[in-house]
């Protein structure tokens, strides 16, 4: 299946080099490329694309808030978005995070990083750059929740209390596959499980979940 991506970066240059190396990739097929994002919320909520890729500096509608329209927490049907940034810093990463991104990602990352965070997002998966995610996941985890995490509407069981953990690490499906010897399938069916349980929506969110009760 060919993966529909919309590409929003102010940087004419920028956007160009995202766009060819996207396209570059088997299987992915840029459908469209915005400057702003105003322009890019309206060209989502058009095209319905598999994954949007946000930088998160834009002139009027920022990368944030374009997040946050296509995938927050009141939007009813969600599209994945990575969002990429020239600048390491935390309030990006926190801010990108909790308005619903499932990738972030420095523009330094380099090309085969910027394909598997796609890959990854659309494929219900998380990834955030490598240099980043323990410092992320450990500042979540130190500074503790805006509010008390919820407790699981019912138990865990001890596969999915293995599977949080792993989650939590950064591992994916396929990695959590072979540490566990189960199938995919499977796999996929203990995460779905686990974002009931747990009231949340993606794999971020089962991670800081897990570090915010320091359950990893």
């Amino acid at each position: 299946m060919t993966l529909r991506v919309l590409v929003a970066d102010d940087q004419e240059i920028v956007r160009t080099g995202l766009v060819l190396i996207l396209q570059a990739q088997p299987g992915i097929e840029v459908v469209g490329a915005a400057a702003d994002g105003d322009r890019a919320v309206a060209l989502a909520r058009e095209l319905r694309p598999d994954v949007c890729l946000f930088d998160i500096r834009m002139p009027g509608t920022d990368g944030i808030e374009a997040t946050r329209r296509l995938a927050g927490p009141d939007v009813p049907d969600p599209l994945a978005v990575v969002v990429i940034t020239t600048f390491d810093l935390d309030e990006y990463v926190y801010a990108a995070l909790r308005a619903g991104a499932r990738g972030f990602l420095l523009k330094e990352a380099g090309p085969e990083l910027l394909v598997q965070a796609v890959q990854a997002a659309a494929a219900g998966d998380a990834l955030i750059a490598p240099n980043i995610t323990a410092r992320l996941l450990t500042a979540f985890a130190a500074a503790g929740p805006e509010s008390a995490p919820a407790q699981p509407l019912s138990p865990l069981t001890r596969r999915e209390e293995e599977i949080l953990a792993a989650v939590a690490r950064g591992r994916t499906n396929a990695e959590i596959c072979a540490e566990l010897h189960i199938g995919l399938s499977t796999v996929k069916t203990h995460i779905a499980s686990l974002m009931a349980k747990l009231g949340v929506r993606n794999r971020v969110e089962i991670a800081i979940w897990a570090y915010r009760t320091r359950r990893r």
